[in-house]
């Protein structure tokens, strides 16, 4: 008989010894287990469109932030120039994203999602909000006040206020 572990009653509970090695490994093993589980809830979408997580993150930072440029959206990714071309082509050509000059600088590449774009990307989220909102609830507010906190601490100082303009925080 399988044994059932209850992580809800586990999670409450970190130790106070909370930056030894085991505590520290189980945390890196429940960011990665998380962050694998919620990418999974949209993978089908996305394989039904031939699209990888990569145009994924692509659409949702263009989403956040209409008018984005190709070299914030590089920033943001973390990517090459030539997987984001690649991704940016892809999306392009499917008429999910949609690429016009700057205002002010004629060299510069806005990028917003077509109505096609923006339904898909609003299709992927509303699956990744279920699990995230379902897991929140059961964290508890102080949790994910917690978990934010942490999250943050992982981004280097030099990248927060790029993200912080990104989210409107």
């Amino acid at each position: 008989m399988a044994r059932r572990v209850n992580m809800a009653a586990t999670a409450s509970s970190a130790s106070p010894l909370f930056l030894r090695e085991p505590e520290l490994r189980r945390g890196l093993e429940l960011l990665y287990f998380g962050n694998s589980h919620i990418t999974r809830a949209i993978d089908r979408g996305l394989a039904e469109q031939g699209l990888g997580r990569a145009h994924h993150r692509a659409l949702y930072f263009v989403a956040r932030k209409p008018g984005l440029t190709v070299s914030e959206l590089l920033a943001l990714l973390a990517i090459t120039k030539q997987s984001l071309g690649r991704v940016l082509g892809e999306l392009i050509e499917r008429e999910l994203v949609e690429v016009r000059p700057g205002d002010r600088d004629r060299r510069q590449r806005l990028l917003r999602l077509t109505p096609a774009g923006a339904a898909l990307e609003a299709e992927l989220f509303d699956a990744l909000r279920e699990r995230l909102s379902a897991a929140y609830a059961r964290a508890g507010q102080a949790a994910v006040g917690g978990f934010w906190a942490v999250l943050e601490g992982l981004i280097p100082e030099d990248e927060r206020e790029r993200i912080a303009a990104l989210t409107g925080l």
